[in-house]
């Protein structure tokens, strides 16, 4: 597979956020977070590559770095 698009690639990008919020309406965090949790599953096994999907991993913990331990 080639290597991870991290260029604007999504056919209709504006309707694509519409449905994704369209799918979250109503409801409370825990479901919404459960959403997002099988979407990125069900998008993963789509992509099948590994390698892309380290790659996604590595660029989605590079744009959102992880907050410091409260002590």
């Amino acid at each position: 597979m080639s290597p991870l698009t991290l260029e604007p690639n999504i056919d209709r990008p504006d309707d694509f956020y519409a449905d994704l919020l369209a799918a979250h309406e109503g409801l409370g965090k825990a479901q919404s977070d459960a959403l997002n949790a099988r979407l990125v599953l069900i998008l993963a096994n789509h992509v099948g590559d590994r390698e892309v999907l380290r790659q996604a991993l590595a660029a989605a913990a590079e744009t959102h770095p992880r907050e410091e331990d409260p002590k």
